[in-house]
């Protein structure tokens, strides 16, 4: 039986614990099989050592949002309007502004 994409990542985390790519590859795959707590827990790592341009905070604030978690989605949009801002991406930054707005 093949491996899943979750158990490839996880596998070329163990052999590179540090590769924020591999950190936000796997993320990414928790978000895709609807994985909440693992996105949260996997996002949060990556976010600790990674210069995330602002897509991270997104991830992770749509994650608390689902996970009945206001509050922390709230500050998640909020730091990913400073740091997609920051990087240059004003359109990113935008749209999680209007979602803050729209209280979402």
């Amino acid at each position: 039986m093949a491996a899943s994409r979750i158990e490839i990542f996880e596998q070329m985390l163990v052999a590179d614990p540090a590769n924020t790519a591999i950190l936000f590859g796997l993320a990414k795959e928790y978000e895709k099989a609807g994985d909440d707590a693992k996105l949260i827990e996997t996002i949060e790592r990556y976010l600790a050592v990674a210069d995330d341009e602002g897509n991270a905070y997104g991830m992770l604030a749509g994650a608390y949002g689902r996970m009945n978690q206001p509050d922390k989605a709230r500050t998640a949009y909020e730091r990913g309007v400073e740091v997609s801002n920051a990087h240059g991406h004003p359109g990113m930054a935008e749209d999680y502004r209007q979602i803050l707005e729209s209280g979402s």
